[in-house]
């Protein structure tokens, strides 16, 4: 095959592996709305138990006193059952995820080179990378709660990365290095799993306001009383968060040291004040404060999320408006 029949068919694998995560994220509409009908019917049963329940129960003088919450009685258990929406839906992302992953080696094959030269295929590689860490985890453990919110994410990722599609081609010389593969592969998959554990915190914060309101009695919406069904307990949302920022911390690091090394290979020097490089230390920072904050005592767990949430915004920030309006040493995005 020519170079270009191989970037064409990349394009096409990009194209299919979107309208497969659309019917995804549909199948995964359908079984979320589904459990709405039944969390509805559950909460209209079971009102006058909103609150913790006490049983009490005695025998030979003594009393044994039993408290239970909905909160911890399903803090690591989400809808479970047959669902064949969500099954479908986990299946079809697979399918995309392997759509995307023939994306990216085609792509890499049309140019015989890492398919990271320009933001295009960085957003490509990053959205793969997300599909790939999502699958795994379901493998693990049912995810399919997670699904939803993680073809929507992807998608999200993927119509900017088109709207600055750039033809194929080969590297500027300061990119013609072995550290090529080294810095941006291990920034991409740092980057997939700080967007899934921007996912679940998110899902923390509202699962957490939701869990406040029915303890203290108040009336929860139909779209809360969905998820407080459909997802986890927000300590098994906040655990599974933490779990997957700690992970991503120490590669982030490693990105930035690695681009630090390769910066005087290519250009004479470590540090150079660039935009990018600016930026990629803020978010080393924001994290580092975040990991900070959950081993600190006296941070409240909400408080540690919104600035973990304040990271992924800064990685956000740093791909999209940093290339787009401000100049340096890695303009190469093709912006």
């Amino acid at each position: 095959m020519t170079p270009q029949t191989l970037a064409d068919l990349s394009n096409l694998s990009v194209y299919s592996a979107l309208v497969v995560l659309g019917l995804a994220f549909v199948a995964f509409a359908v079984d979320l709305a589904r459990t709405r009908s039944r969390a509805m019917v559950d909460e209209q049963g079971r009102m006058p138990s909103a609150h913790p329940t006490a049983v009490a129960a005695a025998s030979g003088g003594t009393t044994d006193t039993l408290v239970r919450t909905d909160t911890a009685a399903r803090d690591d258990a989400a809808a479970a059952g047959r669902r064949p929406a969500a099954g479908i839906g986990l299946s079809l992302t697979r399918l995309a995820a392997l759509l995307l992953v023939a994306a990216v080696v085609l792509r890499a094959l049309s140019v015989m080179r890492p398919p990271w030269g320009n933001l295009y295929e960085y957003l490509l590689t990053a959205s793969t990378a997300i599909a790939v860490v999502y699958v795994v985890l379901s493998l693990r453990r049912d995810m399919r709660w997670l699904g939803i919110f993680v073809t929507a994410l992807i998608m999200l990722i993927l119509g900017p990365a088109l709207s600055v599609y750039t033809e194929a081609g080969q590297l500027m010389p300061s990119l013609r290095s072995y550290w090529l593969v080294v810095h941006v592969s291990i920034a991409i998959l740092a980057t997939a799993m700080f967007a899934i554990g921007a996912a679940l915190g998110v899902l923390y914060l509202v699962q957490d306001t939701s869990e406040r309101r029915r303890r203290a009695g108040a009336s929860l919406g139909a779209w809360r009383q969905t998820l407080l069904a459909a997802v986890p307990g927000s300590r098994a949302l906040d655990r599974m968060a933490y779990g997957l920022h700690v992970v991503a911390f120490p590669l982030w690091t490693f990105t930035v040291i690695a681009g630090a090394i390769w910066a005087e290979k290519a250009w004479g020097r470590y540090w150079g004040w660039d935009p990018k490089e600016v930026w990629s230390f803020i978010i080393w920072v924001v994290y580092a404060a975040y990991l900070h904050a959950r081993a600190t005592t006296g941070w409240k767990t909400r408080s540690a999320t919104w600035i973990a949430l304040a990271g992924f915004l800064c990685i956000v920030m740093n791909s999209f408006v940093v290339n787009k309006f401000m100049s340096g040493m890695h303009s190469y995005s093709g912006m």
